[in-house]
């Protein structure tokens, strides 16, 4: 199979840029994927980008990561009802040193086998020192004032909230980032989510106009789950890749808890598993279901944060779930000394400060509902403090709903 055939295979497909020819190109080819910097971390709706990037690798092409540091300047308008929050100078950067270590799970930056390795480039290199004059003349003049008004994300913001001039600079920044990369590093590819193509064909454009040569671009479908959810998003925000941010474990049980509508597609997406297998699994039902979405959770959780993280996860969630078959020291867990629980600890405050709950005016819903087990028994009190004599072998098992656990373990 070709790449192409992988991406459409697996998903990664929505429209292209003359098809036939791209497929037509010799490989290896060179093709980019941009990420601002608007966090010092991926999380999982940046997947299909991260994933695609790996997969164009493992075909034999040399993919580019490109570190928004210049353009997050601006701030890119599509999909978004206002201006972007401008960041500093200092918290981009801080933001990409984030990102380039999560970058390394996925693509393979050394030369291996004569081939080269993944390019890890940055704009601010070349935007943030630009000239505005010359870049106006070298740029402006083949950019449609009313082509671009006619840009959905553009349409929306001036019959919502507006555009300032600001943003409507950010697909010329974009389109030189293309040209840009093409005159470095011979890249022929751009690729991004389908909410970019306006952006995408426009760099397309701007090549073959200033460096006379035939380029593409490729964009993959904007997903949802089957629920209508936004992908990587949960009741509690975001599900990062930084394990600071969301534990392994956490990241774990949300791939755990896909909904079966959405566990074939998240194995092509999301895993590298061969397409036979995942084949297999669209006729599963019942328990073999369950495994299929256990598979799901390890190899996504491998993929980010490693074997070793992925089965201690496993580990903890047969523990809790799978009748004792695994190890509750798995479970993520927060230490505690026993004088520390002397006075009493308010359970709304330790909900809280272990990540069950947004705020203690949440978690006092939360218990006031009877959603809150300390060891197996329901809380109903908000007012209920935790005690040296909550603990049980060491430790007390906090729960909220059927699929939230934490596990304090008390010393001294």
């Amino acid at each position: 199979m070709s790449v192409w055939d992988v991406f459409r295979a697996r998903g990664f497909f929505q429209q292209v840029t003359e098809g036939e020819a791209l497929e037509q190109r010799p490989a290896p080819l060179v093709g980019y994927i941009g990420f601002d910097p608007t966090a010092d971390s991926f999380h999982a709706g940046h997947l299909i980008p991260l994933m695609a990037l790996a997969h164009f690798q493992r075909e034999g092409h040399r993919p580019i990561a490109l570190m928004g540091g210049g353009t997050a300047m601006i701030g890119d308008p599509t999909g978004k009802n206002e201006m972007r929050k401008m960041l500093s100078v200092e918290d981009l950067d801080r933001n990409i040193v984030g990102l380039k270590a999560q970058l390394g799970r996925l693509l393979d930056f050394e030369p291996r086998d004569g081939r080269p390795g993944a390019i890890l480039a940055d704009n601010a290199d070349w935007l943030r020192g630009l000239g505005y004059l010359d870049f106006l003349r070298t740029v402006g003049p083949h950019f449609s004032v009313n082509r671009m008004l006619t840009f959905e994300t553009f349409k929306l913001r001036l019959e919502g909230a507006g555009l300032s001039f600001l943003e409507f600079n950010y697909p010329l920044l974009q389109s030189y980032d293309f040209l840009e990369l093409h005159r470095r590093h011979g890249c022929t590819l751009q690729m991004g989510g389908d909410d970019q193509w306006a952006n995408i064909i426009s760099g397309v454009d701007l090549v073959r106009r200033l460096a006379r040569a035939q380029v593409f671009g490729w964009t993959f479908p904007l997903l949802t789950t089957a629920s209508g959810a936004k992908m990587g998003k949960t009741e509690r925000g975001a599900v990062w890749l930084d394990p600071a941010k969301t534990a392994p474990y956490d990241y774990y049980q949300y791939w755990i808890n896909t909904d079966d509508r959405d566990t074939v597609k998240f194995l092509r997406l999301f895993t590298l598993l061969p397409l036979e297998e995942v084949a297999a699994v669209e006729r599963f039902a019942g328990a073999d279901l369950r495994q299929a979405k256990a598979r799901l959770a390890f190899e996504a959780t491998r993929l980010v944060h490693g074997e070793e993280e992925a089965r201690r996860a496993e580990r903890g969630a047969r523990a809790l779930f799978g009748g004792g078959a695994g190890s509750l020291d798995d479970v993520p867990s927060t230490r505690l000394t026993r004088a520390e629980l002397e006075d009493g600890r308010p359970l709304p405050r330790v909900l809280v400060d272990v990540g069950l709950a947004a705020s203690t005016s949440a978690a006092r819903r939360l218990i006031e509902q009877g959603s809150v087990t300390v060891n197996d028994v329901k809380v109903d009190a908000p007012d209920y403090a935790l005690s040296p004599a909550a603990v049980v072998d060491g430790s007390i098992l906090l729960k909220v709903g059927k699929k939230k656990f934490h596990r304090l373990t008390v010393e001294g």
